[in-house]
């Protein structure tokens, strides 16, 4: 993999879902100021206890997340911003057991379009895929945490590209997932988990959760002036909550 067009693929396509989103959402508002939501606010995620992870998947998954997107000069790698302390919330909530779908079989293998048809719900699909990656990594000599950034991606590489296959596991369309959810987890709100410090909104200049910033939308290369805003820095958040 190349770093920096692999990165740069990461966070341009998750930005394009971002900002379309926002302004959809945006247009859609009407009325006087100020708005306020009747919906339940969200639980504010804390690092520092796992809650569905064990402390071995942590730990690997860190070390995945660094590879989907590590390090550079403007920002933080997956695992200092936050990406697996997301991920590790989403999996113990709703997103984990897939809570919010319809689950009941038949099963059968769809295609690209379809979406997701395991019987697995998200959370068992990444015990597994953890537990396989280690096993061949481990079988080979070398845990995953312990290669060099070449290796790794090389691994992950293989992966991506079904030259890597585990028994009973569709690692391809897994490692999809995978990327996926840190994409998210980079660019998510920081009151769940992950975008550390609003430093994936500082890089690419996005306003976050501010109420009205339609005088900006139109105006293309310039950089939006104001800081990002949080949902936990608005003036009604309780820290409490």
């Amino acid at each position: 993999m190349q770093q920096s067009s692999r990165r740069w693929f990461l966070l341009s396509s998750a930005f394009a879902l971002l900002w379309s989103s926002t302004h959809a959402l945006g247009a859609t508002i009407r009325g006087a100021l100020p708005f306020f939501s009747k919906a339940s606010p969200p639980e504010r995620v804390v690092a520092g206890t796992w809650k569905y992870f064990t402390s071995d998947e942590a730990t690997l998954m860190e070390a995945l997340v660094d590879r989907i997107i590590p390090t550079d000069p403007e920002t933080p790698g997956g695992k200092d911003i936050g990406c697996v302390v997301f991920i590790d919330a989403q999996l113990a909530g709703p997103y984990g057991d897939s809570a919010w779908l319809y689950t009941n079989g038949p099963f059968h293998k769809g295609t690209k379009e379809q979406g997701p048809q395991s019987a697995d719900p998200p959370a068992v699909q990444y015990r597994k895929f953890l537990a396989a990656l280690d096993h061949y990594c481990r079988s080979s000599g070398t845990p995953f945490v312990r290669l060099g950034d070449d290796k790794k991606d090389e691994i992950l590489h293989g992966v991506e590209d079904s030259k890597i296959k585990f028994d009973g596991i569709d690692a391809k369309a897994f490692f999809a997932t995978l990327v996926k959810d840190t994409q998210r987890g980079f660019f998510a709100d920081p009151i769940y988990g992950g975008n550390k410090d609003m430093a994936a909104w500082k890089m690419i200049g996005f306003p976050g959760a501010r109420y009205d910033y339609r005088d900006w939308i139109d105006r293309h290369n310039e950089r939006y002036p104001n800081p990002p805003v949080g949902i936990a820095d608005h003036p009604t958040w309780s820290a409490s909550r």
